[in-house]
């Protein structure tokens, strides 16, 4: 499996706008990891590529299972990244991209055979 590369960052740091250049640029170089979740699909969300949304019973079934590289709860709902869904990206030969909260990082940097590379956004500070 090839080195994923894990985009983190506060909100509004232009982590999403990264990764649509870097996904409409390099579009046979990286793919995306499509995250699992248990909340309910907005409008124009579509399920397997927006995100892979799950019963609560599904998804803790999934967290026994080990299922997981990480995971967390946010506002009442799960959200994770399998397993599973990374190794699909790396078979199709692309490096696999995760775009997962700080607690993600952690648990990622807690599994060395993952050998993953980690980019962190900060806001720009202007300067007065």
């Amino acid at each position: 499996m090839s080195r994923p590369i894990v985009i983190s960052g506060p909100s509004g740091t232009g982590k999403s706008t990264l990764l649509k250049k870097l996904f409409a640029e390099y579009p046979d170089s990286f793919g995306f990891s499509v995250s699992s979740t248990t909340r309910t699909p907005r409008a124009g969300e579509v399920n397997g590529k927006d995100y892979n949304f799950v019963s609560v019973d599904e998804f803790k079934s999934m967290i026994k299972n080990n299922e997981f590289i990480e995971w967390a709860q946010f506002s009442g709902n799960y959200y994770g990244s399998t397993v599973a869904s990374v190794k699909q990206v790396s078979k199709s030969g692309k490096t696999c991209i995760l775009d997962i909260d700080m607690q993600g990082v952690k648990s990622v940097k807690a599994i060395p055979e993952l050998n993953a590379r980690f980019c962190l956004l900060l806001h720009h500070r202007s300067r007065i």
